[in-house]
């Protein structure tokens, strides 16, 4: 039968179940973003330079002053080297020891859309490239930085198997996974960074520069309030250089106030517009691909939603949760943003008033269907603190609106609203 709406969403959403009820969206950064972060704290990563035309692209490959040179398009989705330009070049990484081809390949990627196997089919406008340093790897191995439940506190994960899927090393070779949990009031220990750095397989004078990179790594991790930094490959070059070749770096959302000039630099240009204007009305969105839109106030009931209203044969349009701290005003952005998408034919809300009050939650519906002039069959199942009050100031409106007994009511109710919507536009 495949995935339920919410078991698809819930690694998506995971990071966001948290006591503080509305956080940012997860940042996304690019691989120069990254690798400015690494270089700021002194890991070792290659030269490079960003540029968005290619002039100043070829101009920075004859800067760098190196053997050979690895062009790269910024966009967030994986798959680069495998991916097609809409301009008809072929990949998005290239390697070339002529610093004068640099210009011209980088006129074929800025201003042209990347297709990978990770981008919708249109693919991603790529507006930057980075410019680096190829260098070659002679062994490869896998390092990460995470907070673990499990440990209370930050876990070093490493495998002398890098460069691949480490879930696969993990299922294969499960002894070639090492963890070292690490006291976050004592940090990092030289007996746990060499430790760490002979799991790795690193030798003689290595291990001391592979313990360097692992004690800045860790140092990189507290001060950007990381939830996982992931290194893959962390490896060493034919010279016996250790370098950080690639890495994703996860953030706590609840820490932006303090990350302000990293969170500054995120790129909302490859995420769903959607989603991007409901995080500056701190909503919890998700879209999604269906004609059911939902307004619900807690991330389990908002997944239960979603899946009854499949259950009864309909499609969700997103995830909203607009937790407990909801007011009148994020109702009425959450019906702007939800009555704003062409592919949505019904809307349903369902609120359990615990902490949110109902009768709030009838106001804001109320305001925002008369600001927004809201066309569009809506359903309302209410429960729980000032329930009656809220039931009645609905009811009193003078709006159309279809209330609901408990959620599969509603659930039914909405998805036959939807029918009947689509039916009329045809």
């Amino acid at each position: 039968c495949g995935d339920t709406p919410a078991a698809a969403l819930t690694r998506r959403i995971s990071h966001r179940l948290s006591a503080v009820p509305m956080q940012a969206r997860m940042l996304n950064l690019h691989e120069y973003q990254s690798k400015e972060l690494m270089q700021n704290h002194n890991v070792r990563v290659q030269k490079f330079r960003v540029a968005d035309n290619a002039k100043d692209a070829e101009k920075f490959a004859e800067e760098l002053k190196v053997p050979e040179i690895v062009l790269k398009a910024q966009i967030h989705a994986g798959g680069r080297g495998k991916g097609t330009f809409s301009s008809g070049l072929k990949s998005g990484v290239h390697l070339t020891k002529n610093p004068k081809d640099i210009g011209p390949l980088t006129a074929k990627m800025i201003g042209y859309n990347l297709v990978t196997k990770q981008t919708p089919a249109s693919g991603v406008l790529v507006n930057k490239v980075m410019v680096a340093e190829a260098l070659d790897i002679a062994r490869e191995t896998y390092l990460a930085i995470l907070m673990d439940r499990q440990y209370n506190g930050p876990v070093i994960v490493a495998s002398p198997e890098g460069g691949v899927d480490i879930e696969e090393v993990a299922e294969k070779h499960p002894e070639k996974i090492f963890k070292e949990p690490i006291d976050i009031v004592k940090g990092i220990t030289k007996e746990q960074s060499k430790k760490i750095a002979q799991s790795l397989g690193f030798t003689g004078d290595k291990i001391a520069e592979a313990q360097k990179q692992i004690e800045n790594l860790y140092t990189l991790f507290l001060a950007v309030d990381a939830t996982q930094v992931e290194v893959n490959p962390f490896g060493e070059t034919p010279q016996g250089e250790v370098v950080c070749f690639d890495a994703k770096i996860n953030f706590d959302d609840n820490a932006q106030f303090r990350q302000q000039p990293i969170f500054a630099g995120r790129d909302t240009a490859e995420e769903d517009p959607r989603e991007v204007e409901a995080s500056k009305h701190n909503l919890n969105y998700i879209g999604m691909d269906g004609n059911i839109a939902c307004l619900v106030n807690g991330a389990g009931l908002a997944m239960a939603t979603m899946d009854i209203i499949q259950l009864r044969g309909g499609k969700p349009a997103n995830f909203l949760d607009c937790g407990g701290g909801a007011n009148e005003e994020m109702v009425r952005n959450a019906f702007q943003i939800l009555s704003a998408d062409p592919r949505v034919e019904a809307i349903l809300v369902n609120i359990f008033g615990g902490i949110v009050n109902c009768a709030t939650i009838a106001n804001g519906i109320v305001a925002a269907c008369k600001k927004v002039g809201l066309k569009l069959p809506l359903v309302v199942r209410l429960e729980g603190t000032n329930v009656e009050n809220g039931i009645k100031i609905l009811a009193e409106s003078g709006l159309p609106i279809i209330s609901a007994v408990d959620l599969d009511d509603a659930a039914s109710k909405a998805v036959a609203a939807a029918a009947a919507a689509k039916a009329k536009k045809q």
